[in-house]
């Protein structure tokens, strides 16, 4: 059994390639095809997805450059584990949000988050501008005024943190913050506040960061961010259903061995 949380469904590729792209990166993120799993041939590809072979060939160059699958002469195209595969690609976390997110991703997620944003809330409290203080105090008011389980809040939660990594004045900060953003987003929406009491600890802890930014008091404003971080941990605890593993899809060797 594998811990598993609720699909959240990306935008659908524009081209071809792209479309075929996002669906055997989705296939493979969500376990249909196992690390190590030699994808079926061109012609059996070909057929599934109704394409061209360059159109499916530009397909695998792509999952190829974003570290899912390996191409190796005279043994095909192979699925490759998962450390080799880019997280930090805007592609890779939305096919991760449309296999469906589990527990572990979520591990991932926070443990990163903990790694850059206590620092950029540090950073923030030294390096805001007035803008940056509005722009904080506007996203605390708009997380007041939605229901806790919202789209609303959640985009409101994730414009503060986006502001806060903005107010660090750090680019590599920013850029990390601007690529794991839908990550977050859905993170956010499954760690709803729905009962009272974490609603108004979120909104306290929030608005901690918020004050500890404009008083530029750095530990105040790591120290917030982290509880923020843990307590939306120990919500997502609360939200996993346990499911079966996907059903892995036949692959190359399979059909050799029928």
């Amino acid at each position: 059994m594998t811990s598993r949380i609720v699909v959240i469904p990306t935008r659908r590729a524009h081209s071809n390639h792209a479309e075929v792209a996002r669906s055997i990166g989705v296939d493979i993120i969500a376990g249909r095809y196992a690390e190590g799993t030699r994808l079926p041939g061109d012609a059996e590809m070909i057929a599934m997805f109704g394409v061209s072979r360059p159109v499916l060939r530009e397909s695998v160059k792509t999952l190829v450059a974003k570290g899912l699958l390996t191409t190796k002469a005279r043994v095909g195209t192979v699925v490759r584990e998962r450390g080799a595969w880019n997280m930090f690609d805007a592609d890779v976390l939305a096919w991760h949000l449309d296999a469906g997110i589990d527990k572990r991703f979520l591990n991932d997620l926070a443990e990163i988050r903990l790694a850059v944003e206590p620092r950029a809330a540090m950073l923030a409290s030294k390096q805001r501008s007035a803008e940056d203080i509005s722009e904080l105090r506007r996203c605390m008011d708009r997380m007041r005024h939605e229901a806790s389980d919202s789209v609303g809040f959640a985009d409101a939660d994730l414009a503060l943190h986006v502001a806060v990594a903005r107010a660090s004045g750090n680019l590599f900060m920013r850029s990390v913050g601007h690529v794991i953003e839908a990550a977050l987003r859905a993170s956010f929406l499954l760690s709803a506040p729905v009962q009272t009491e974490d609603r108004d600890a979120v909104l306290l802890w929030h608005q901690k960061i918020v004050d500890a930014i404009v008083a530029g008091d750095a530990d105040a404003a790591s120290e917030a961010m982290i509880y923020v971080i843990h307590n939306g941990m120990r919500r997502h605890d609360s939200t996993v259903i346990e499911t079966a593993p996907a059903e892995p899809l036949p692959s190359a060797d399979a059909g050799e061995q029928a």
